[in-house]
């Protein structure tokens, strides 16, 4: 356990040098937390999957009011999702380094964003953010799909939105 503690320690030391404490550090680590519910709402579909209730508990009988909709079970959303949580997990690391480099060209230590030429810091920082915000959206549509009431399709789109949003902020940090 105290090992454990000192890696997170470390860790965290070096968090403040590569991304400061202030903006970039905050967009980084909003988008490992919506990376994070991601992967929780996936394990729980994983252990839906694993331990499927029979038809009768889940509320699939043909005649029964409220039936869920037939569609995919709990091992297809799997199956469907885990690319999908994967290539949303590659984006971390480059979410940092856009991060990493934004604070090495202008540091934050607070929550104002620093000025760069033109603005496009400002635009940088926002498209860190709303990735983030997309990805709680893609975490809350698979949750929406493990309870039955969503469809993989919507995770997918709220997971390109998500690529859009990096993508757009590397692009904004490389012209610079």
């Amino acid at each position: 356990m105290l090992k454990g503690l000192l890696g997170a320690s470390r860790q965290g030391r070096r968090d403040d040098a590569e991304l400061g404490k202030g903006v970039w550090r905050r967009a980084h680590d909003r988008f490992r937390r919506g990376l994070d519910r991601f992967h929780q709402m996936l394990e729980g579909v994983a252990d839906d999957a694993a331990h499927p209730a029979p038809a009768a508990e889940a509320g699939q009988d043909q005649g029964q009011p409220g039936a869920r909709p037939v569609g995919n079970g709990p091992a297809e959303n799997y199956a469907a999702l885990v690319p999908i949580a994967n290539a949303l997990a590659d984006l971390l690391p480059v979410v940092r380094t856009i991060a990493a480099q934004a604070h090495a060209i202008a540091p934050s230590e607070g929550m104002e964003i620093p000025t760069g030429t033109g603005g496009y810091l400002n635009d940088v920082h926002r498209e860190l953010s709303r990735a983030g915000n997309a990805l709680a959206t893609a975490a809350e549509a698979a949750a929406m799909v493990r309870l039955g009431a969503g469809e993989v399709s919507g995770v997918e789109r709220r997971a390109g939105l998500v690529h859009e949003h990096v993508n757009r902020a590397a692009e904004l940090l490389a012209k610079k």
